[in-house]
Protein backbone atom coordinates (compact mmCIF):
# COMPACT_ATOMS: atom_id res chain seq x y z
CA UNK A 1 0.00 0.00 0.00
CA UNK A 2 1.46 3.37 -0.65
CA UNK A 3 2.54 5.56 2.04
CA UNK A 4 -0.26 8.34 1.40
CA UNK A 5 -3.12 5.64 1.63
CA UNK A 6 -1.62 3.89 4.38
CA UNK A 7 -1.25 7.09 6.18
CA UNK A 8 -5.28 7.73 5.30
CA UNK A 9 -6.41 4.58 6.21
CA UNK A 10 -4.45 5.27 9.32
CA UNK A 11 -6.77 8.78 10.44
CA UNK A 12 -9.67 6.69 9.17
CA UNK A 13 -9.32 4.09 11.37
CA UNK A 14 -8.53 6.72 14.46
CA UNK A 15 -11.50 8.81 13.67
CA UNK A 16 -13.55 5.73 13.66
CA UNK A 17 -12.29 4.64 16.90
CA UNK A 18 -12.69 8.04 18.33
CA UNK A 19 -16.46 7.98 17.50
CA UNK A 20 -16.73 4.43 19.19
CA UNK A 21 -15.32 5.65 22.54
CA UNK A 22 -18.73 7.41 22.91
CA UNK A 23 -20.42 3.76 23.29
CA UNK A 24 -18.12 3.43 26.15
CA UNK A 25 -20.76 4.67 29.63
CA UNK A 26 -19.48 7.83 31.08
CA UNK A 27 -19.27 7.54 35.15
CA UNK A 28 -21.41 10.93 35.22
CA UNK A 29 -23.96 8.94 33.28
CA UNK A 30 -24.63 6.29 35.66
CA UNK A 31 -24.39 8.68 39.05
CA UNK A 32 -27.53 8.88 40.57
CA UNK A 33 -28.70 12.84 40.58
CA UNK A 34 -31.63 14.41 43.07
CA UNK A 35 -34.79 13.80 41.37
CA UNK A 36 -36.80 17.45 41.32
CA UNK A 37 -39.31 20.06 39.73
CA UNK A 38 -38.02 21.94 37.04
CA UNK A 39 -40.78 23.81 35.90
CA UNK A 40 -44.93 23.42 36.12
CA UNK A 41 -45.73 19.70 35.71
CA UNK A 42 -42.20 18.71 34.01
CA UNK A 43 -39.65 17.29 36.36
CA UNK A 44 -36.13 15.86 36.04
CA UNK A 45 -35.57 12.04 37.00
CA UNK A 46 -32.16 11.35 35.25
CA UNK A 47 -28.83 10.59 36.08
CA UNK A 48 -25.74 13.31 36.41
CA UNK A 49 -25.37 12.85 32.61
CA UNK A 50 -28.39 11.61 31.23
CA UNK A 51 -31.09 13.26 31.17
CA UNK A 52 -34.80 11.66 31.95
CA UNK A 53 -38.06 13.71 31.87
CA UNK A 54 -41.36 12.98 33.75
CA UNK A 55 -43.98 14.63 32.61
CA UNK A 56 -47.56 14.61 35.05
CA UNK A 57 -50.80 14.56 34.49
CA UNK A 58 -54.29 13.49 36.22
CA UNK A 59 -54.26 10.41 33.75
CA UNK A 60 -50.74 9.32 34.29
CA UNK A 61 -47.31 9.94 33.14
CA UNK A 62 -45.10 10.58 30.08
CA UNK A 63 -41.27 9.84 30.64
CA UNK A 64 -38.90 11.06 27.83
CA UNK A 65 -36.07 9.26 27.55
CA UNK A 66 -35.41 5.43 29.38
CA UNK A 67 -31.16 6.31 29.03
CA UNK A 68 -29.32 3.07 29.52
CA UNK A 69 -30.85 -0.72 30.32
CA UNK A 70 -29.11 -0.08 34.07
CA UNK A 71 -30.76 3.56 34.90
CA UNK A 72 -34.31 1.93 34.72
CA UNK A 73 -34.07 1.53 38.20
CA UNK A 74 -32.50 4.88 39.00
CA UNK A 75 -35.34 6.45 36.80
CA UNK A 76 -37.85 4.38 39.11
CA UNK A 77 -36.23 5.33 42.31
CA UNK A 78 -36.14 9.25 41.41
CA UNK A 79 -39.60 8.93 40.08
CA UNK A 80 -41.06 7.18 43.42
CA UNK A 81 -38.76 9.95 45.32
CA UNK A 82 -41.21 12.63 43.71
CA UNK A 83 -44.44 10.99 44.88
CA UNK A 84 -45.04 9.34 41.53
CA UNK A 85 -45.97 5.78 40.93
CA UNK A 86 -43.78 4.13 38.62
CA UNK A 87 -46.15 2.27 37.24
CA UNK A 88 -48.27 4.96 36.13
CA UNK A 89 -45.84 5.86 33.21
CA UNK A 90 -48.38 5.31 30.40
CA UNK A 91 -46.28 6.77 27.22
CA UNK A 92 -42.26 6.80 27.02
CA UNK A 93 -40.60 9.23 24.34
CA UNK A 94 -37.39 9.49 23.33
CA UNK A 95 -34.96 12.24 21.92
CA UNK A 96 -33.42 10.04 19.66
CA UNK A 97 -32.12 6.38 18.91
CA UNK A 98 -28.80 6.37 20.58
CA UNK A 99 -28.59 3.38 23.20
CA UNK A 100 -27.91 6.24 25.90
CA UNK A 101 -31.21 7.38 25.31
CA UNK A 102 -33.17 4.55 24.73
CA UNK A 103 -31.26 1.50 25.61
CA UNK A 104 -33.81 0.81 28.33
CA UNK A 105 -36.79 1.41 26.47
CA UNK A 106 -37.50 -2.67 26.65
CA UNK A 107 -36.94 -2.79 30.47
CA UNK A 108 -39.24 0.19 30.76
CA UNK A 109 -42.12 -1.39 28.91
CA UNK A 110 -42.17 -4.07 30.98
CA UNK A 111 -42.06 -2.95 33.66
CA UNK A 112 -44.75 -0.58 32.85
CA UNK A 113 -46.54 -1.59 29.88
CA UNK A 114 -45.83 1.91 28.62
CA UNK A 115 -46.81 2.32 25.22
CA UNK A 116 -43.77 3.46 22.84
CA UNK A 117 -43.90 6.30 20.80
CA UNK A 118 -41.12 7.05 18.04
CA UNK A 119 -40.33 9.78 15.09
CA UNK A 120 -40.24 7.72 12.00
CA UNK A 121 -37.25 7.60 10.52
CA UNK A 122 -36.14 6.47 14.02
CA UNK A 123 -37.93 3.14 14.15
CA UNK A 124 -35.72 0.99 12.26
CA UNK A 125 -33.12 1.88 14.56
CA UNK A 126 -34.95 1.06 17.72
CA UNK A 127 -36.55 -1.92 16.76
CA UNK A 128 -32.99 -3.39 15.05
CA UNK A 129 -31.69 -2.52 18.42
CA UNK A 130 -29.81 0.08 16.77
CA UNK A 131 -28.28 -1.92 14.31
CA UNK A 132 -29.38 -0.02 11.30
CA UNK A 133 -27.74 2.78 13.20
CA UNK A 134 -26.11 5.01 10.17
CA UNK A 135 -22.88 5.63 12.24
CA UNK A 136 -22.88 3.33 15.19
CA UNK A 137 -24.91 -0.32 13.80
CA UNK A 138 -21.90 -2.32 13.36
CA UNK A 139 -20.53 -1.36 17.02
CA UNK A 140 -21.25 -4.04 19.46
CA UNK A 141 -20.74 -1.55 22.26
CA UNK A 142 -23.76 0.84 21.03
CA UNK A 143 -26.36 -1.91 20.51
CA UNK A 144 -29.13 -2.56 22.71
CA UNK A 145 -32.62 -5.08 22.84
CA UNK A 146 -34.89 -4.47 20.21
CA UNK A 147 -38.03 -2.74 21.07
CA UNK A 148 -40.96 -2.59 19.69
CA UNK A 149 -42.49 0.78 18.94
CA UNK A 150 -46.09 1.22 19.37
CA UNK A 151 -47.00 4.41 17.31
CA UNK A 152 -44.79 6.02 14.91
CA UNK A 153 -44.19 9.64 14.53
CA UNK A 154 -44.51 12.08 11.81
CA UNK A 155 -43.01 15.73 12.19
CA UNK A 156 -45.84 17.95 13.98
CA UNK A 157 -47.55 15.26 15.92
CA UNK A 158 -48.64 15.95 18.95
CA UNK A 159 -48.89 13.42 22.08
CA UNK A 160 -51.87 14.04 24.65
CA UNK A 161 -52.06 12.42 27.56
CA UNK A 162 -54.65 14.22 30.07
CA UNK A 163 -54.57 17.94 29.96
CA UNK A 164 -50.71 17.40 28.76
CA UNK A 165 -49.64 18.37 24.59
CA UNK A 166 -46.11 17.36 23.67
CA UNK A 167 -45.24 18.46 20.52
CA UNK A 168 -42.62 16.79 17.86
CA UNK A 169 -40.72 18.12 15.93
CA UNK A 170 -38.14 16.47 13.74
CA UNK A 171 -34.67 17.76 14.29
CA UNK A 172 -32.35 15.32 11.99
CA UNK A 173 -28.55 14.84 11.80
CA UNK A 174 -27.57 13.98 14.50
CA UNK A 175 -29.90 10.44 14.19
CA UNK A 176 -32.58 10.54 11.02
CA UNK A 177 -35.07 10.82 13.52
CA UNK A 178 -33.87 13.23 16.34
CA UNK A 179 -37.10 14.38 17.80
CA UNK A 180 -36.67 18.25 19.75
CA UNK A 181 -39.87 18.00 22.29
CA UNK A 182 -42.23 21.00 22.66
CA UNK A 183 -44.61 21.89 25.00
CA UNK A 184 -46.88 24.55 27.42
CA UNK A 185 -46.72 24.57 30.83
CA UNK A 186 -48.92 26.45 33.63
CA UNK A 187 -46.09 28.52 35.53
CA UNK A 188 -48.02 30.53 38.45
CA UNK A 189 -50.61 31.55 36.34
CA UNK A 190 -47.86 32.43 33.92
CA UNK A 191 -47.59 30.42 30.11
CA UNK A 192 -44.09 29.15 29.47
CA UNK A 193 -42.67 27.17 26.31
CA UNK A 194 -40.54 24.51 27.15
CA UNK A 195 -38.01 22.87 24.73
CA UNK A 196 -36.53 20.12 24.81
CA UNK A 197 -33.45 19.60 22.48
CA UNK A 198 -32.76 16.04 20.90
CA UNK A 199 -29.11 17.00 19.75
CA UNK A 200 -27.81 18.93 17.13
CA UNK A 201 -24.48 17.55 17.97
CA UNK A 202 -21.38 16.32 15.26
CA UNK A 203 -20.16 13.55 16.76
CA UNK A 204 -16.54 12.28 16.14
CA UNK A 205 -16.36 10.27 13.08
CA UNK A 206 -19.54 11.36 11.42
CA UNK A 207 -19.38 12.15 7.51
CA UNK A 208 -21.03 15.11 6.47
CA UNK A 209 -19.93 14.98 2.70
CA UNK A 210 -19.94 12.00 0.75
CA UNK A 211 -21.57 9.77 3.13
CA UNK A 212 -23.18 7.14 1.47
CA UNK A 213 -25.25 5.72 4.81
CA UNK A 214 -26.64 9.13 5.19
CA UNK A 215 -26.09 10.91 2.10
CA UNK A 216 -28.69 14.26 3.27
CA UNK A 217 -27.13 14.58 6.37
CA UNK A 218 -25.76 17.93 6.13
CA UNK A 219 -29.08 18.91 4.46
CA UNK A 220 -30.84 17.55 7.32
CA UNK A 221 -28.73 19.65 10.36
CA UNK A 222 -29.37 23.09 8.39
CA UNK A 223 -33.19 21.80 8.79
CA UNK A 224 -32.46 21.45 12.57
CA UNK A 225 -30.99 24.49 13.14
CA UNK A 226 -33.96 26.27 11.25
CA UNK A 227 -36.39 24.61 13.37
CA UNK A 228 -34.70 25.19 16.75
CA UNK A 229 -33.84 29.11 15.76
CA UNK A 230 -37.64 29.37 15.22
CA UNK A 231 -38.98 27.52 18.63
CA UNK A 232 -40.08 30.11 20.98
CA UNK A 233 -38.40 28.71 24.29
CA UNK A 234 -38.69 30.08 28.06
CA UNK A 235 -37.24 26.92 29.88
CA UNK A 236 -34.36 25.83 28.05
CA UNK A 237 -33.98 21.52 28.68
CA UNK A 238 -31.88 19.11 26.41
CA UNK A 239 -30.92 15.38 26.15
CA UNK A 240 -28.06 15.52 28.34
CA UNK A 241 -28.05 18.12 31.53
CA UNK A 242 -24.74 19.59 30.29
CA UNK A 243 -26.65 20.85 26.80
CA UNK A 244 -28.26 23.85 28.95
CA UNK A 245 -25.82 23.68 32.64
CA UNK A 246 -28.35 21.49 34.52
CA UNK A 247 -26.04 21.06 37.84
CA UNK A 248 -25.48 24.60 37.71
CA UNK A 249 -28.72 25.61 37.69
CA UNK A 250 -30.24 23.26 40.21
CA UNK A 251 -27.56 24.11 42.55
CA UNK A 252 -29.42 28.01 42.37
CA UNK A 253 -32.73 26.84 42.61
CA UNK A 254 -34.92 27.38 45.61
CA UNK A 255 -33.04 30.71 47.22
CA UNK A 256 -35.53 33.05 46.58
CA UNK A 257 -33.89 34.09 43.04
CA UNK A 258 -36.10 33.52 39.62
CA UNK A 259 -36.41 29.57 38.18
CA UNK A 260 -32.90 29.31 36.41
CA UNK A 261 -34.48 27.15 33.94
CA UNK A 262 -36.24 30.14 32.89
CA UNK A 263 -33.47 30.75 30.27
CA UNK A 264 -34.28 31.81 26.76
CA UNK A 265 -30.93 33.83 26.42
CA UNK A 266 -29.28 30.47 27.12
CA UNK A 267 -31.46 28.47 24.40
CA UNK A 268 -30.24 30.97 21.63
CA UNK A 269 -26.50 30.82 22.95
CA UNK A 270 -26.47 27.14 22.61
CA UNK A 271 -28.24 26.59 19.44
CA UNK A 272 -25.92 28.86 17.49
CA UNK A 273 -22.79 27.72 19.05
CA UNK A 274 -24.15 24.36 18.11
CA UNK A 275 -24.81 25.87 14.50
CA UNK A 276 -21.32 27.10 14.17
CA UNK A 277 -19.36 24.22 15.18
CA UNK A 278 -21.73 22.10 12.29
CA UNK A 279 -20.52 25.02 9.76
CA UNK A 280 -17.19 24.75 10.70
CA UNK A 281 -16.97 20.77 10.25
CA UNK A 282 -18.96 20.88 7.34
CA UNK A 283 -16.49 23.62 5.52
CA UNK A 284 -13.51 21.49 6.99
CA UNK A 285 -14.55 18.52 5.22
CA UNK A 286 -15.99 20.05 2.10
CA UNK A 287 -12.25 22.09 1.57
CA UNK A 288 -14.08 25.48 1.71
CA UNK A 289 -13.38 28.15 3.26
CA UNK A 290 -16.07 30.55 5.12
Amino acid sequence: MPRTFRFLAIAATVVYLAGCLLAQNRPDWTQPFPSFRIVGNVYYVGSKGLASYLITTSQGYILINSSLESSVPLIRESVEKLGFRFADIKILLISHAHWDHCAGSALLKEMTGAKYFVMDADVSVVESGGKTDFQYGTSPATLYRPTKVDRVLHDGNEVRLGDAVLVAHLTPGHTKGTTTWTMKVSDGGTTRNVVIIGSPNVNPGYKLVGNAKYPQIAEDYERTFRVLKALPCDVFLGAHGDYYGMEAKFARMGHGAANPFIDPEGYKSYVAEKEHTFREELQKQSGTQP
